[in-house]
């Protein structure tokens, strides 16, 4: 005869379902899962029998096995209904999954940055975030840890470091960076959930990641500077067809896209395709500018994969209702998080559909453009920024 569970841990269980019960409803509607309403958990019930709280347990591990990790990157970190509390329920609910996938690890991944993001202050500098404060700030998760970290996470810091090191958005997507990073998760395996190791993941992910935005606001800044010195010498357009604009875009649009995406910036998304759009177009600029080398051809013809540019900005009008919209969407997100760019924010400010590769459920990771179809970045001139 097998033990009943504690009344305390029946307690705990239900309490947790009731706060992620109304953050998964929401999950399912915006992302078109179904979703089978749990009358127990509807009404708030206090802690009802053994059996009732079992089933919630197998409601919540469902709705787990469909929500993708790209969805739950989208939905918190553009979501205002989810608030600290319910994001450490989250942490604290994935965290006790006996399933130790990849997929699995992606979403505590993610939701430890995300967490440690939230709580971390704006103006804390790179060095300050050291394993011993980060460890103070995930406590309520993961309670006092040693800091003592084996050897194999030295790696960590060395991908940091040339990430630092990096000058453009451009020279860090093909450093082979972020692939370091990728691989020291995967080589992890059921390591990976160590205390120590979820510190120090957990840091990883929080300094790239302010690493990514610094360049993406530093090649935004470059192009607006690039375009406002083409406006200088009476250029008024300039041939974009590499970024899947048109082959005489007009340099008076260009900026305020390029101010809508700054606005987006501001709050957290994951892409693909759009960061490609991004990197292009600062080659465009600095090719209008004769700061780079065009690839032969390419004057002749735009890539064959490339989107109509009709599709990509259709008019002035648009671009500012996108801009408002962003910034809807920028007050909405937690005002200490750090930034990453998302599919379907950056292709409405360019007034164009989104890429489905960029949203599929494949578990696209994040900061990743390399696999986006229809870009060889071997095929296209390297800015002059890129390192040889």
């Amino acid at each position: 005869m097998t033990p009943s569970t504690p009344v305390e841990d029946l307690a705990a269980q239900w309490k947790s379902a009731r706060q992620l019960y109304p953050i998964y409803l929401e999950l399912g509607r915006e992302f078109a899962i179904e979703v089978k309403p749990f009358a127990e958990l509807e009404s708030g019930a206090d802690v009802p029998a053994k059996e009732t709280v079992e089933q919630a347990k197998h409601w919540m591990e469902e709705m787990d096995q469909h929500i993708q990790v790209h969805q739950l990157r989208q939905f918190l970190q553009t979501s205002a209904s989810v608030n600290q509390e319910g994001l450490l329920a989250l942490v604290q609910h994935f965290l006790t999954h006996t399933l130790k996938s990849d997929a699995m690890r992606d979403k505590i991944d993610f939701l430890l940055v995300q967490y440690f993001s939230q709580l971390a202050p704006t103006g804390v500098s790179d060095a300050e975030v050291d394993l011993a404060y980060v460890e103070r700030s995930l406590q309520p998760v993961l309670g006092e840890v040693d800091l003592k970290p084996p050897v194999w996470l030295n790696s960590l810091d060395r991908v940091l470091e040339t990430a630092r090191r990096c000058r453009s958005l451009d020279e860090l997507l093909h450093s082979g960076v972020l692939e370091q990073g990728r691989k020291a998760k995967g080589l992890a395996g059921d390591l990976f959930y160590l205390p120590v190791a979820l510190v120090a993941f957990t840091r990883f992910g929080y300094l790239m990641r302010r690493a990514f935005f610094r360049l993406m606001l530093g090649d935004l800044n470059t192009i607006l500077e690039g375009l406002t010195e083409l406006e200088d010498r009476g250029v008024l357009t300039i041939d974009c067809r590499r970024a899947q604009f048109s082959e005489k875009e007009p340099i008076v649009r260009l900026r305020m896209i390029c101010q809508s995406w700054k606005v987006m910036f501001q709050a957290e998304y994951s892409s693909g395709q759009p960061l490609r759009m991004l990197v292009d177009l600062r080659a465009s600029v600095n090719q209008a500018l004769g700061r780079g080398e065009i690839n032969e051809g390419q004057t002749k013809s735009k890539p064959k994969s490339a989107p109509d540019a009709k599709t990509a900005v259709r008019s002035a009008g648009a671009v500012q209702a996108a801009s408002a919209k962003a910034k809807a969407v920028a007050s909405a997100a937690a005002a200490g998080a750090t930034m990453s760019l998302g599919a379907s924010a950056v292709a409405a400010a360019a007034g164009k559909p989104m890429d489905e590769s960029a949203a599929s459920s494949s578990e696209p990771p994040e900061f990743e453009i390399s696999n986006a179809p229809g870009w060889d970045p071997d095929a296209e001139s390297q800015t002059d920024n890129k390192k040889s």
